[in-house]
């Protein structure tokens, strides 16, 4: 059994969770998630807490059981809270700027990236170089900005390029010129 899947859920007030056979739908202040849960987990509300386990001892139930259950507590978490991550962009010349639904980038190439927004995510970008993308599905946030930084990935001779916030980039030494 996984360690994880064993904790229960909380369901904070203003967010109520429904169980359908093979969906489970989330809804709160901040909007409405859905994920599909297949028969290997069995998912049931009790109160205010939401408990999934397995439905046989098999080796893809007990995978499934720590996994639907993480899946769960960040769409309760998403529609209480929700998720940001903010990318740093570094680089003589590099900036971003929101146009409507598009997201423009000069990232030194001789074309601008124009990256449309997804509907259910909200960008923002300072001209200090920082974008911030929130959202409440955890997985849509973290995938667009993983595609925001593959555009320009930091390089460690000077740091030039896209990173996240909290990101650590080990610097190189560059050539000496020692003869």
């Amino acid at each position: 059994m996984s360690k994880l899947g064993k904790l229960p859920v909380a369901i904070p007030a203003g967010v109520t969770v429904t169980v359908a056979p093979g969906l489970v739908t989330v809804k709160g202040a901040k909007g409405e998630l859905k994920q599909a849960v297949n028969n290997k987990v069995t998912v049931e509300v009790k109160g205010s807490e939401v408990i999934v386990n397995p439905a046989d001892n098999s080796k893809a139930a007990n995978a499934a059981h720590g996994l639907y259950r993480n899946l769960i507590n960040n769409m309760v978490e998403g529609v209480s809270k929700g998720y940001s991550k903010t990318l740093v962009i570094n680089g003589v010349g590099y900036r971003a700027e929101v146009k409507g639904k598009e997201l423009v980038m000069n990232l030194g190439y001789s074309n601008d990236f124009i990256a449309i927004i997804p509907s259910d995510l909200t960008v923002t970008a300072d001209p200090s170089g920082k974008i911030t993308i929130s959202g409440i599905d955890k997985q849509r946030v973290g995938e667009f900005s993983a595609q925001l930084r593959t555009l320009r990935m930091p390089e460690p001779y000077k740091g030039k390029g896209i990173r996240y916030d909290n990101e650590v980039i080990r610097r190189k030494v560059g050539k000496t010129g020692v003869k």
